[in-house]
């Protein structure tokens, strides 16, 4: 097993840290794009954000593809094979004639994003030592925001200069880049036990996953948090772009230096959670995620950036320890595990801008703020039967250990 520290502890956690980068960057490349989509092609905010959310939707669909599939020929050929298609997909985005054609290769993108997210933490689990699991997930963890952040930046500053046009081929070739890196950096499998691609038996385990109590409430908490999540960070941007700020896509995606939080607060939940209970690492996220969406509430930038600092780090604070909970509380058919929290998590940032949407169009700003706090109650409600579960298996341990003695 991987020890952490090691040489290949940190080959692997870069390899997948560059991986991750690629994923999430393409995801989120088009969203300081919007207000110019709306501009461009007549859309709607709603219709505008579709190229997000399409993305992100298609992402959540394949998950259930990957999973078993791997289970059954392994890891790291189908995250390579995957990531080429996310930079091939990206160069040909630049040259569509419309936004339809933009949709549908940004639907076809997504199939392909799915890759890495579906598999990387089941290669986690089976690869590293249980003492470095939860640093190395965190670390993972952090590539997303890093990637969420530089894929926006990219698009904003490239898009200011020479044309959206322009950004999507400079994504491409980043993400050539690192696809190369990654094939170089990652160690083959050594503890992968292949399983026979039987789809009844996959969906057979999908069920018996979301059979499993503690496991439903991760998932569920997962797919609302990343629900907020994209919607608060989609109509920010119309926000910022509109009096009084009136700000350039340049430098609203500057804002999105906010995800670094993220990137910080990934890592330290997987630290923390080896001294407290993962629900209470959980229910901080929760409590910070709503102390930022209130802050965003102050017609003042300074603030606003502050309140977005905020919401990026109780966000990744909170998906870093759920995903550790999956892993440790999935006895089985880890990647399957991982797929459905990822599918849930992936379904709700894909209609978390419907869902917000609707609030932005009849009450404005102070609408998603609201929405998003009603969610946010309810995924605090999850975080507190999670902490009774974690109170009786506790239990449960110290009986077994006096009996044994």
């Amino acid at each position: 097993m991987i020890q952490a520290g090691t040489r290949p502890f940190w080959r692997a956690t870069a390899a997948l840290t560059i991986a991750s980068f690629v994923t999430f960057a393409n995801i989120y490349f088009t969203q300081p794009l919007l207000p110019i989509f709306t501009e461009e092609f007549n859309l709607s905010p709603l219709l505008s954000s579709l190229s997000v959310s399409v993305t992100i939707l298609a992402l959540a669909l394949s998950l259930l593809f990957y999973g078993p599939l791997s289970d059954a020929i392994g890891r790291k050929n189908i995250m390579f094979g995957t990531m080429l298609g996310v930079a091939v997909i990206a160069l040909l985005t630049a040259f569509v004639p419309n936004f339809s054609t933009l949709l549908i290769l940004r639907m076809i993108e997504g199939f392909f994003l799915a890759g890495l997210p579906a598999i990387a933490i089941a290669y986690i689990s089976e690869e590293f030592d249980s003492k470095a699991l939860t640093t190395a997930v965190g670390i993972y963890i952090s590539g997303n925001t890093i990637g969420g952040l530089s894929g926006r930046m990219v698009s904003g500053f490239v898009t200011d200069f020479a044309g959206w046009h322009w950004a999507f081929i400079v994504m491409s070739a980043l993400s050539f880049l690192c696809v190369i890196s990654f094939a170089w950096l990652l160690p083959r499998s050594t503890h992968f036990q292949s399983k026979p691609l039987d789809w009844k038996v996959a969906f057979r385990d999908f069920r018996r996953h979301l059979d499993n109590r503690s496991l439903r409430f991760a998932y569920a908490i997962g797919g609302f948090h990343f629900f907020v999540f994209i919607g608060i960070y989609n109509y920010i941007t119309y926000v910022l772009n509109s009096a009084p700020f009136n700000l350039p896509t340049s430098i609203v995606s500057l804002l999105f230096l906010t995800y670094l939080a993220g990137t910080f607060s990934s890592t330290l939940s997987g630290k923390v959670a080896k001294i407290m209970p993962q629900s209470v690492c959980i229910a901080i996220g929760i409590v910070m995620m709503g102390a930022g969406i209130a802050a965003t509430l102050v017609q003042n930038l300074w603030i606003i950036g502050v309140g977005l600092l905020l919401i990026s780090f109780g966000f990744f604070f909170a998906h870093s320890a759920a995903s550790s909970w999956v892993s440790t509380h999935a006895t089985f058919a880890k990647a399957s595990a991982s797929s459905l929290y990822l599918l849930s998590y992936y379904l709700g940032g894909s209609i978390g801008s419907f869902y917000l949407g609707l609030f932005y169009k009849f009450f404005g700003w102070n609408g998603v703020v609201l929405g998003s706090l009603m969610i946010l109650v309810l995924t605090g409600w999850c975080a507190w039967k999670m902490y009774g579960i974690e109170r009786a298996e506790s239990s449960r341990a110290g009986l077994m250990s006096n009996i044994t003695v």
